[in-house]
């Protein structure tokens, strides 16, 4: 029996192991499967937990109880946990309130399995390390995921629709203006609602190195101009990476993630209006974030085949933990000030 599973799963990750580049392959709907926790804890120290892998054919597995001791080990794929309150198995990476949510998070699962998983082990390794650590990690696994299926599909799709781009402005893409003892920075690329383009980051990661060279700053003010902070990453610009390991240490080199970090401390964060994928993912290093009214948060990533990879496994698994962030990266849901007040994604509501 053992020889005949190991042999199906085997085959499996062949059928999913191609050569093809074409843009046009997508997986196939993978299934879902239902465990008790009892029944999830024998399967896991057995070769049957082998199934349990988007590269087996399972997207995710959902608990249908909790009353069972904590497993042994975890699954590859994510573990979903319908749950209206109350304590949680460890073993459970994403808890749903309501049927409902349980029903959009397995379908966004389903819809990019490989993502999911990534994103799901990467936040269990996040969980456990530094945040330089988890930075590195972070960029390796976003890296991989450029060069998979899932976004090569995403990415035709997006560049077969006719869209707009927007040429260089001729002003600076970020500002920063001392006074006194504080140094604000100011996100400038108000015509495309301050997406997080490689000029952008440049200028960012700039301004930030002064403040991290000068102990005479002993504030720094993050904000945005225009009707929004960030609407996260320059779509114009994704899928330009050809070279998987020269963009992860391009990432490395050169981090605003890491410079936020180092000046967390010194750091508020002011934000408006969409701050989507690395529009929350930076400020939420910021030792404390005012936001006003209007804003919401949302990490879209996992739907275009990708994870959140501006360092938001760090910086917002630290504010909100594991459970939740996974939620919202697999749902891309909008999580609007109130709720990100009460998580404490956001420190204050202007």
């Amino acid at each position: 029996m053992c020889h005949l599973l190991l042999y199906q799963v085997q085959k499996a990750c062949r059928a999913l192991d191609h050569d093809r580049t074409d843009c046009s392959y997508k997986l196939p709907l993978m299934k879902v499967v239902r465990l008790s926790q009892a029944e999830l804890e024998t399967r896991l120290r057995s070769p049957a937990a082998e199934e349990l892998s988007a590269a087996a054919g399972v997207a995710c597995v959902v608990l249908e109880d909790g009353q069972a001791p904590g497993p042994f080990s975890q699954p590859a794929c994510p573990v979903v946990a319908v749950h209206p309150g109350g304590e949680v198995p460890d073993v459970v990476d994403v808890v749903a309130r309501s049927a409902e949510q349980g029903d959009r998070v397995v379908e966004a699962v389903q819809r990019n399995p490989v993502a999911a998983m990534v994103l799901v082990q990467l936040l269990r390794h996040n969980e456990r390390v530094g945040v330089e650590d988890g930075l590195f990690a972070e960029s390796l696994a976003y890296s991989s995921l450029q060069h998979g299926a899932e976004f090569q599909s995403w990415l035709s799709a997006w560049q077969a629709q006719s869209r707009r781009r927007h040429p260089p402005s001729g002003e600076p893409a970020v500002l920063a203006e001392r006074t006194d003892e504080q140094l604000c920075i100011t996100l400038n690329r108000p015509a495309k609602r301050n997406a997080y383009a490689a000029d952008v980051r440049d200028a960012l990661c700039e301004a930030l190195a002064v403040a991290v060279a000068d102990d005479s700053i002993r504030q720094v003010v993050l904000q945005g101009a225009g009707v929004c902070f960030s609407a996260g990453g320059d779509l114009d610009e994704f899928g330009a990476a050809r070279d998987a390991a020269l963009a992860h240490a391009s990432r490395m080199t050169r981090s605003a993630a890491s410079l936020l970090h180092r000046l967390r401390e010194r750091t508020c964060a002011r934000l408006h209006g969409a701050c989507i994928g690395a529009g929350i993912e930076l400020p939420a290093f910021a030792g404390r974030v005012v936001a006003r009214e209007d804003a919401f948060f949302q990490l879209p990533e996992v739907g275009m085949g990708l994870i959140p990879g501006a360092g938001g496994t760090v910086s917002i698994l630290r504010r909100i933990g594991r459970r939740r962030l996974a939620y919202m990266a697999l749902t891309g849901a909008p999580v609007h000030t109130p709720e990100a007040l009460a998580w404490g994604l956001v420190d204050a509501v202007e």
